[in-house]
């Protein structure tokens, strides 16, 4: 089933594999499923000795083959249900890896103690498709948390193979994960966004010998782990300076982004690679990287500048860069929140397959909003895009390239202003003409939030000033109006949000502060 040069890469990627992993499969040993997850699996264990398959002939409950990991012959928590083909590879590989303890992905110590006081049991059911861009990282997370905490166990499940499953869990957006049968997570997540999920809904230990809230001191720490945020802690430490990156995943925005074609000398890269440069480009360097970090709360204003992230942990340093970019902009209307996940989705990648054949909204007419509704053109019924302003924002291209497609709708000055829904999934849309002022209703089942970006701003905006926009105020050098803070990249009030320019204002910001402090304007 495993064609040799793929093989051949898992010998060399397990070369070093001592631990003893078994790949138990379970199912109906008649069913041509069965078999092939058996087939698969021996493929997959011919590569190292240290690799085993035991086969167990018994129904499921989602009547589609398991693949569990035991590791020295116990069960680590880890299955796999239907073939982990496609994206999900890397997700199977991973958690070998991970069982002997090699991952590269593998939680700092402070994030494996807030996995260890975890409190349970909770059963986690992860739903993804094997085209899913996104699912890898949650399904990967979620296999960390069941390997270090035996409370914990976590079932990726390939959704074309339990149809039932997706049909009794309402699952209309993957990756999608429910903890204990109750929905815990939709879309892209990282560990300890999820981690911090699951303290709410099972709670934490209070185990002293677990908790460490004592602040890490450093010369400078950055916030934010994209571009503007990689760019300032490596001229920072370039000068020498003791730097901490804390930030929810380093690559940022990137990671969620696909072809990248205009940063200047490199023709053509993928979010997924420059994500992995950058966290490659930091580690060149003498940075700690505290990442799969939510910060909860920051003093700016004296010294040194304090940062507070989930579970406790606590940086300071005289030197503070918020490089915390940007997020999805949600239309906040009346049933958006309820629905995410359930007919109110954001990426037409892992998302529109649930939409074939039929009728969709897309909101926003800018280059994302285009780019989905071509898209979704090619598999749903219909397509519908609302774009607030009187013209499309798109480039001329896409306009173009939208014009040939006879299932898509543009309504322009148009306003989304309730999402409705029977419970289980979407039902509709009301839309506000804002010329006439009138309001239609429009029957669909799908709605793509495609509406721009909203900056990461939150935890700041008590401590240094904003602007209507939430976006953080700077002068031309990347100074806040309080001494010894900065920012830089799309949290900022900066023009134009691209790649290339976040890089350029983090270097500015840290060269803005290695100069200030060498001027003692840093606030010490």
């Amino acid at each position: 089933m495993l064609e040799k040069d793929i093989l051949d890469q898992l010998k060399s990627i397990f070369s070093t594999l001592e631990t003893s992993v078994t790949l138990v499969v379970t199912g109906v040993s008649s069913r041509n499923e069965t078999r092939e997850m058996l087939e698969f699996a021996r493929d997959f264990a011919s590569v190292s000795d240290a690799l085993s398959v035991k086969a167990e002939d018994a129904p499921t409950e989602e009547n589609a083959p398991r693949l569990q990991l035991w590791r020295d012959a116990n069960p680590t928590g880890v299955t796999f249900c239907g073939i982990p083909n496609g994206h999900e590879f890397s997700t199977l590989i991973m958690a070998v890896l991970n069982a002997a303890g090699m991952g590269r992905n593998l939680p700092d110590e402070g994030l494996r103690r807030r996995i260890e006081r975890l409190q349970g049991p909770a059963e986690i059911f992860t739903f993804v498709s094997l085209s899913c861009t996104n699912c890898p990282d949650v399904a990967q997370a979620l296999n960390i948390v069941a390997l270090l905490n035996p409370r914990f166990t976590n079932t990726v499940i390939d959704g074309a193979v339990a149809p039932e499953m997706v049909k009794s869990y309402n699952v209309q957006s993957v990756p999608a994960v429910f903890a204990n049968g109750q929905l815990l997570s939709v879309g892209r997540a990282g560990l300890g966004e999820l981690v911090g999920k699951l303290e709410s809904a099972f709670g934490t230990s209070a185990d002293d010998a677990l908790t460490d809230n004592t602040p890490l001191g450093y010369d400078a720490i950055v916030a934010g782990g994209g571009p503007a945020g990689a760019a300032a802690a490596i001229y920072l430490a370039r000068k020498g300076l003791r730097t901490a990156v804390v930030a929810g995943r380093i690559g940022g925005q990137v990671s969620d982004t696909t072809d990248i074609e205009n940063l200047i000398s490199v023709p053509l890269t993928t979010g997924t690679r420059l994500a992995y440069d950058i966290r490659k480009h930091l580690a060149a360097y003498d940075i700690d990287l505290f990442d799969n970090r939510q910060i909860t709360s920051v003093q700016a204003g004296g010294f040194p500048k304090r940062v507070a992230v989930e579970g406790g942990e606590q940086f300071e340093a005289p030197i503070l860069i918020i490089a915390t970019g940007a997020s999805w902009r949600r239309m906040n209307v009346k049933g958006e929140a309820e629905y995410i996940g359930r007919g109110v989705a954001f990426c037409t990648h892992c998302d529109g397959p649930f939409f074939a054949g039929k009728d969709v909204a897309v909101t926003g007419g800018g280059n994302s909003g285009i780019e989905a509704a071509i898209d979704l053109a090619a598999i749903c019924r219909k397509v519908d895009v609302f774009e607030f302003l009187d013209v499309l924002k798109a480039d001329e291209v896409l306009q173009k390239k939208l014009a040939t497609l006879d299932n898509v709708t543009v309504h322009l000055s148009s306003s989304v202003t309730e999402v409705e829904g029977d419970g289980k999934g979407v039902t509709g849309i009301q839309v506000q003409d804002r010329v006439s002022g009138g309001t239609a209703r429009y029957a669909v089942q799908g709605v793509f939030v495609q509406i721009g970006l909203t900056p990461n701003s939150a935890p700041f905006a008590a401590e240094v000033p904003v602007n209507g926009r939430g976006e953080i105020e700077t002068d031309g050098a990347c100074r806040t109006k309080v001494a010894g803070v900065y920012a830089a990249g799309d949290v900022t009030d900066v023009p134009y949000k691209q790649i290339v320019i976040a890089m350029g204002e983090g270097a500015k910001a840290a060269l803005s502060a290695v100069d200030d402090r060498m001027r003692g304007l840093t606030g010490d």
